[in-house]
């Protein structure tokens, strides 16, 4: 049932992205409407096996649409809660300080067209578990109403930036980039293409390495002109948003960039993310005047410095603002918990396509 209330409540927020390179912990504080408080956050890998078993569900999506997974699912629960666990632990919160958990789960596959999305994540079993209620299957009820079920985050987005110059650009930079465009007269958002996805999928095959840290590797290398103007040809970059996408979308483009030089590949992949980014232009009423980017890829000074270029404008890491780029995700879904119990909507006609302002979320009390 909905909290009628307006007081401000402290959710711990959860989230594990398309780059599947950990769990990420977040506290805030809020009503639900502003953002109070952002507090600590913190990221714990997932078990080296629970990892392994989670990379080759992605490579058969069959999988994800049919089988039951329950023991996957479960084992994805459990390391959600030894997660809770080990970070309230480690900033002394004490476990009767939460309202609330908003537990994203792990996106395993994503198809809108067909109204199928897929997190795994057992609310029940957490909120068991961990002694606390728990709100979880953010996506479903926008994708079931017709609507792309991402990007979630952009009404946090709003929230955080109502202080700012507008318009503004809000770049999240992980396994696929998504990009929220706030302006006087609101907030839009949809999905711009891959983003770190291709790349570290690129390095494990290359290199064994899980990511480009910094972008060394894609400094060394030539971007194949050639294979980009392909890249772009992609009927996506000329759908109109909002728009969204499954992570492995553009995984076939992984074949061709075998064809090239270790290096050149890696700067190839992430030309493709560079480009995408750029031709998210062509849906924004105005150019924004700054970007600020969150997620892993901030941290690649290569891509970021080429995006500052092609885009003529200031590109820098969400910090230079004050906020937390580690953690942005799991504040957003404690901050979308608070809104779920307060029956205010979490997805928009501007932001995933669904019809008119949808609730989402399924809550779950300690049995």
């Amino acid at each position: 049932m909905p909290v009628a209330e307006t007081h401000s409540m402290t959710a711990l927020g959860l989230m594990s992205g398309t780059s599947m390179d950990g769990m990420d912990v977040g506290v805030v504080e809020t009503d639900g409407e502003s953002v109070v408080r952002t507090g600590a956050g913190m990221t714990v890998p997932y078990p080296d096996k629970l990892a392994r078993e989670l990379f080759q569900l992605l490579e058969k999506p069959e999988r994800a649409a049919d089988d039951g997974l329950t023991d996957l699912e479960q084992a994805v629960t459990d390391a959600h809660c030894d997660a809770v666990i080990g970070f309230l632990q480690a900033t002394g919160i004490k476990p009767a300080d939460i309202d609330v958990i908003g537990f994203h789960g792990q996106t395993v596959l994503h198809r809108p067209e067909r109204r199928f999305t897929r997190q795994l994540g057992l609310g029940q079993r957490m909120a068991d578990r961990l002694r606390l209620p728990v709100v979880n299957r953010f996506r479903h009820a926008d994708v079931a109403a017709g609507g792309e079920g991402a990007p979630f985050v952009p009404v946090f987005h709003q929230a955080l930036a109502a202080g700012l110059s507008k318009p503004l650009a809000i770049l999240n930079l992980g396994g696929v980039g998504n990009v929220t465009y706030l302006s006087g007269n609101g907030v839009s958002a949809f999905d711009t293409g891959p983003a770190g996805a291709l790349i570290d999928d690129t390095m494990r095959r290359r290199f064994g390495r899980s990511f480009d840290e910094g972008g060394a590797v894609a400094a060394r290398g030539t971007v194949n002109r050639e294979l980009v103007d392909a890249f772009l040809a992609d009927p996506f970059f000329t759908r109109p948003p909002p728009k969204s996408l499954d992570r492995n979308t553009f995984h076939r483009w992984g074949k061709p960039l075998e064809n090239l030089s270790p290096e050149d590949a890696v700067a190839t992949a992430t030309a493709f993310t560079l480009e995408s980014v750029a031709a998210a232009l062509n849906y924004m009423p105005e150019s924004p005047n700054r970007w600020l980017v969150t997620g892993g890829g901030r941290r690649n000074d290569t891509l970021l410095r080429a995006l500052g270029r092609r885009l003529g404008v200031n590109v820098a890491g969400v910090e230079t603002v004050g906020w937390n780029g580690d953690f942005m995700e799991a504040h957003a879904f404690g901050y979308l918990a608070v809104r779920h119990l307060r029956g205010l909507p979490l997805s928009f006609p501007e932001t995933t396509g669904v019809p008119r302002p949808m609730p989402g979320g399924v809550s779950y009390k300690p049995r």
